[in-house]
Order: C-alpha cells, then sequence, then structure tokens
C-alpha cells in the first residue's frame, strides 16, 4: 500500500528544491555564488550595470584563484565572467534589464531569496527570543481582532487596550520609567534585522509578478483577433490597474498606504538613527549596525522598485494596444516561422562549420520612370510670350474675371479722388458693388500701404459682396490712408 503522506511530502520536496532559490544553494558552487551576489548588490546598489558586473566578478574570480580556492571541493565555476553571469540568467538568478542608455543587472527574487536564508544563517544568533515570540503572538492577537464580528467582544478587547495604556501613562507621570535591559533590546533589534531582511525578496516578487503579468498580457494581445476597439477597451483598462491585477500587487498596495509616505520613511531613519545612538548598539556588530541603518534605504528602494515595474508595464501594453494590429502580427508570426523552418532546414543539411555568407546589403530596386503619355515627350514648340499691354487680354464671359485678383486700375482711380485723406473702411463701403468684393478689400489695404497708411485702435467693420450675390463681414483695425498726388513721385 503506497504510503500517500509520504508521496506528498516527497513530491513537496522536490518541487521545492527545482526552484531557483534552493537551486542556488544545492550547487557546489553555491558559496561562491551567494558571496559574489553579497558583494555586487546591495541595499544602496540595487542595481548594476552590466559591465561593471563583469569587471568586477572577473576581479573576485583572479583573487580567489589566486589564494587557492579552486583546488578544493568547493570548485569555483570555470568560464569568463562574462559567461558565468550569463549562465545565472539562465538559471534566473539575474535580471538583466534597460534603464535608460544602459544595460544593468538586478537580482531575481529567487536569488534575494537565497541570500536572505544565508545570511539568516550565517549571521547574527538565531534563536527564540522573547522579541520574536511577542511578534507572533500581538500578530495572531490582532488577527483575531481584525477578524471578530461580535461587537461586544471587540468593544472589551479594546476597552483593556485602553486600560492597560492609561495605567502606562499613570506611571509614566509618576516618575516612574522602568530600563529596559541591554539585552531584551539587542533582541528587539535582531528581531528587527530578521523581518527586514524578508523585505527585499518581496519586493522582487511583487515587480516580477507585474512583469510576468505584462508579458502574459502583451503575448495574449498578439493572439487576440477580436475588433481593435474591445481590444483597446479592455486592455487600456488592465494596463491602468496594473497593480490589481495580482495577489501580490494588491497586497502591495495595501502595504504601501503605510510606507508610502515620505513623512514615515524620514521618520522611521530618524528613529534608526537614535537607536545606533544608544548603548546596546555597541552590543551589535559592525555589520548589524550597517543593516539596521540600511532599513529605511530597503524599504525605499523596493517601493522604487515595484513602482518602476508598474510604469513600465502601463506603458508597454498601453504602446502595445495602441499599436496592435492582428493582420500585421499574424504575417509577422508567418514570416518567423517560415525563417525558423528555412533555418532548420539548413542546419539539417549543413556540417556545423559551414561558412555562412553575411548580407552586406540589401539588393536596390530596378525602379523606371513609366511614360505618362503616349504623344512624343517633347513640346512642339516654344509659346508665344507674354504681354504687358492689357487691350490684348481677353475674358471669356464676366464671371472669370469677377472671380479673379484685385481690381488695382479701378481702385487706384477710385482712391484719387477720396482727398488727401480717408478712412479705409468708409471708402470700402463706398465704392462700387463691381470693387466690393473680398479681394478687393486686399487690394485696397495694399494701396493705402504704399501710399502711408497710420492704424488706430478702433476696430472697422465692412461688408463684401462676392460675384454670386452672397456677402461676407470683415472686421480689422481701423486705417486711416492717403492718397498720393503727383508730387510724391518726385
Amino acid at each position: 500500500m503506497t504510503n500517500t503522506r509520504a508521496e506528498a511530502a516527497y513530491v513537496r520536496s522536490v518541487n521545492a528544491f527545482k526552484t531557483p532559490t534552493l537551486h542556488l544553494l544545492h550547487r557546489r558552487s553555491a558559496p561562491f555564488v551567494v558571496a559574489v551576489l553579497s558583494l555586487l548588490f546591495t541595499a544602496d546598489r540595487p542595481a548594476v550595470a552590466v559591465a561593471d558586473a563583469h569587471a568586477e566578478l572577473g576581479e573576485v574570480l583572479d583573487e580567489l584563484r589566486a589564494a587557492g580556492y579552486d583546488e578544493d571541493e568547493r570548485r569555483l565555476p570555470s568560464g569568463s565572467a562574462r559567461d558565468i553571469c550569463r549562465e545565472w540568467v539562465r538559471a534566473g538568478w539575474l535580471l538583466p534589464q534597460i534603464e535608460g542608455d544602459t544595460e544593468v543587472y538586478r537580482l531575481s527574487a529567487h536569488a534575494v531569496g537565497a541570500l536572505e536564508i544565508t545570511g539568516r544563517t550565517g549571521g547574527g544568533r538565531a534563536r527564540v527570543s522573547n522579541s520574536r515570540v511577542r511578534t507572533l503572538l500581538e500578530a495572531v492577537e490582532r488577527l483575531a481582532g481584525d477578524a471578530e464580528v461580535d461587537p461586544a467582544r471587540r468593544l472589551a478587547r479594546l476597552r483593556q487596550e485602553r486600560e492597560a495604556l492609561d495605567a502606562e501613562i499613570a506611571r509614566l507621570e509618576d516618575g516612574f520609567a522602568e530600563p529596559a535591559d541591554d539585552e531584551e533590546l539587542l533582541e528587539e533589534a535582531e528581531n528587527i534585522l530578521h523581518l527586514a531582511r524578508e523585505l527585499p525578496a518581496d519586493f522582487t516578487r511583487v515587480a516580477e509578478s507585474i512583469k510576468a503579468m505584462q508579458r502574459d498580457v502583451v503575448a495574449d494581445l498578439r493572439r487576440d483577433v477580436r475588433p481593435t476597439g474591445e481590444v483597446l477597451r479592455e486592455y487600456l483598462e488592465r494596463g491602468q490597474h496594473v497593480m490589481q491585477a495580482t495577489a501580490e500587487g494588491r497586497a502591495f498596495a495595501g502595504a504601501l498606504r503605510l510606507i508610502g509616505d515620505p513623512e514615515r520613511i524620514d521618520a522611521l531613519t530618524e528613529q534608526l538613527h537614535d537607536l545606533l545612538a544608544l548603548p546596546f548598539s555597541r552590543l551589535m556588530d559592525a555589520a548589524q549596525r550597517d543593516e539596521l541603518q540600511a532599513v529605511a534605504r530597503r524599504i525605499e528602494l523596493g517601493v522604487q522598485e515595484v513602482l518602476t515595474a508598474q510604469r513600465r508595464a502601463s506603458h508597454v501594453i498601453t504602446g502595445q494596444v495602441k499599436t496592435h494590429d492582428p493582420v500585421r502580427d499574424r504575417q509577422v508570426d508567418e514570416l518567423l516561422r517560415d525563417v525558423i523552418a528555412g533555418l532548420q532546414a539548413w542546419t539539417s543539411t549543413s556540417s556545423p562549420d559551414a561558412p555562412v555568407t553575411p548580407v552586406r546589403s540589401l539588393p536596390n530596386a530596378a525602379i523606371r520612370h513609366l511614360r505618362q503619355s503616349v504623344s512624343d515627350l517633347r513640346a512642339p514648340g516654344r509659346p508665344a510670350p507674354l504681354t504687358d499691354d492689357p487691350a490684348d487680354v481677353e475674358f471669356v464671359g464676366d464671371d472669370t474675371r469677377a472671380w479673379g485678383g484685385p481690381r488695382y486700375a479701378e481702385l487706384e482711380a477710385y482712391v484719387a479722388g477720396l482727398g488727401d485723406e480717408f478712412d479705409l473702411g468708409d471708402a470700402f463701403e463706398g465704392a462700387d458693388d463691381e470693387t466690393r468684393r473680398p479681394v478687393d478689400l486686399l487690394g485696397l489695404l495694399e494701396i493705402a500701404h504704399r501710399n502711408g497708411m497710420t492704424e488706430s485702435e478702433r476696430v472697422s467693420v465692412v461688408e463684401a459682396l462676392r460675384p454670386d450675390g452672397t456677402s461676407r463681414r470683415f472686421a480689422f483695425g481701423a486705417v486711416t490712408a492717403r492718397t498720393m498726388r503727383e508730387h510724391d513721385h518726385d
């Protein structure tokens, strides 16, 4: 008979060891991986440029190989620093990203979890302390209180808490304040460090869940064949509410209400600074003091990492939706499948060392000019020269000239009889109907500008008559023009 409980426990253990976290710790070179990752990535340095990571990893390799650590059972990995980082990316410990114009590495949630496990077991004193037990009891008590639905029992609990607070206030008002033991304060500080070590992995898991949701949305969008309008409505809404699309994101949104206030982070930083100035902090080693001082910075960087992932996911989803074209996407997919099929066919018939001729340039398209006429493209002869004599101009009907430009000759003759100065708006209103077209108003303004005019803040309104009998009203700054006499030409 099969032991079902044993099988279930064994399957859970096998699945756990398949995760990148335990796979990292199970490797022979796990001490080297953990040491390098802890050196490259710190609370103040969550992202490292790829070139810098390769250079620093190469220096660590040279130092350890020179010290002889490559000869014992904890063998160092072979290959260059670039090859090692690529292997870590494939294993899921490093995440390559583009930030600005620089490619950087970030720790995955699995790598952060592995570092947290080794830091908890290798550093500090892992023990059952009063602080940890009290934290557990208070958490259970708070959960039970929040889940309580009986108003009477909740009131009784609140009154009990108020009585305890009143008693503490009375003792302090009487001047009695029992000093805390340094050993107890140290336990409290170690408990804070224990809780703080779990935060980076939690933040990274939230960011990775958002990125995974982003990839799923983009993949679903490429496979979507629904109308673009329906796709836009659904996916834009998911992009705007990306934080609520995952369980980790919803949990983070609730926690952000507690830690997202900059004033709260500043207050936390000040409190940690004051704690490190107390006598009990001398019982902590230098690493613990640095870690305690960096708690606020860890929280700030974790929140920033998650919000950056949220903004990037919203931007990517929105951009994909705006450029969504199912027909084009299918064409691209078919083209890629054809390329992959051709590559497989070529590799099946060629040797591994067969040379590949690169395509250095694309062929030029041979495009020629198409004739637009079947007749001879050469003109039969030069056209007759134009003449300046108005008498030679012939108009076909009155409508041809009526829809033309200003009648300069008529306008200049009309202006010559208006005296030395005249108001341009009044002059236009008094002209004949044939010279009161909109274009004639422009011609009259041109003549006034050429002869000299003065503008004022007053507004003139005139009504122009178009050749088809309709009228249009124009408003412009009032203009006083003068008439050019014969002596003005001299």
